[in-house]
């Protein structure tokens, strides 16, 4: 009798510590003001954002003169901030709006999918945006060449990013999720979902560990080597102008490039080392992690990049006109 009862009040416990749910969070002990003052900002980001990654990938599009593979290389990576933007927009602002907080375990895992996926693609984008600079310095007759490799680049960006990440919602679909259903930011990242499950998650953690090592730390490794010979060569251009012009080049890309990878190495190294860090600085690099890229690479890049502010300049002339 006494085994009967233990199994019974096993298994009440057991159906009710499973959640079906996670709880997302805005800003700990902040929700007060969630309503007015924060998601204003978050709100006016997300417009800047979206019109300003819109418009750049308008002015592109349009104009054959920019048609180049820097440009192209931009607009993709224009493409994948926009994807982040979409990805990530629902559940923040359903924070801050509504204080809409629970999501569901698919939709969670799906989140997370293509905010890592896309991320990947974005590192892959941001790899070959210095490759295109070391070509365009180092050996400026072979630079055409690049636009007939444009679309097998772009693919291969996209299947890395696919087939990397994809096995994270799997492997996180086989879990039960009983320790807790917290989350500490407003949406789903892969590495804080699989500390809430009730089995051993190690496999998840070697190839977390493993993806971040050979795709964002592999990338920012050949993206430093590809700096390391633009500036072997820059040193050796004779003439002072022809060498500001060539870092010149270069300025939009490297802010592009810090922006990306100075908050993803610190979110990452947090969740994984930091147990004791401050909670809040964990929660505003997530969002700096997220949505100061895709707010700052469009401005960056309009005052960077001569031509395109050219062009910008003359299509919002000839509006007012």
């Amino acid at each position: 009798m006494s085994t009967l009862r233990t199994y019974i009040m096993s298994a009440i416990n057991d159906t009710k510590f499973k959640f079906t749910v996670f709880l997302l969070t805005g800003i700990p002990g902040q929700e007060h003001i969630h309503n007015l003052w924060i998601s204003l900002p978050f709100c006016l980001m997300y417009v800047i954002s979206i019109l300003g990654n819109s418009f750049i990938l308008f002015i592109i599009k349009t104009d054959p003169s920019l048609h180049e593979p820097m440009y192209i290389f931009l607009s993709m990576l224009g493409f994948t901030d926009l994807g982040l933007l979409i990805a990530t927009m629902p559940t923040i602002l359903g924070i801050f709006l509504f204080n809409s907080r629970e999501i569901s375990l698919d939709a969670c895992f799906g989140q997370l999918f293509f905010i890592q996926s896309l991320h990947c693609i974005e590192s892959s984008v941001l790899l070959l945006m210095a490759f295109d600079r070391f070509i365009a310095i180092r050996d400026p007759l072979r630079y055409a060449s690049i636009l007939t490799l444009i679309g097998k680049m772009g693919l291969v960006c996209v299947l890395r990013g696919v087939v990397v990440i994809l096995p994270f919602p799997l492997l996180l679909k086989r879990f039960q999720y009983c320790r807790a259903n917290v989350l500490s930011h407003a949406y789903c990242l892969q590495q804080e979902v699989m500390t809430m499950a009730c089995a051993d998650f190690t496999v998840n953690n070697i190839y977390g560990l493993f993806t971040t090592v050979l795709t964002v730390g592999l990338d920012w490794l050949l993206i430093f080597l590809s700096y390391v010979m633009i500036l072997k060569t820059v040193l050796s251009i004779a003439s002072h102008k022809e060498f500001l012009r060539a870092l010149n080049t270069c300025v939009a890309h490297l802010c592009a490039v810090l922006l990306f990878y100075t908050p993803e190495f610190s979110l990452t190294l947090i969740h994984r080392f930091g147990k004791g860090s401050s909670p809040l600085l964990q929660i505003v690099l997530g969002y700096v992690y997220l949505l100061i890229p895709p707010l700052i690479n469009p401005i960056v890049y309009s005052v960077k990049s001569k031509h395109l502010r050219s062009r910008i300049i003359r299509v919002c002339g000839g509006a007012q006109e």
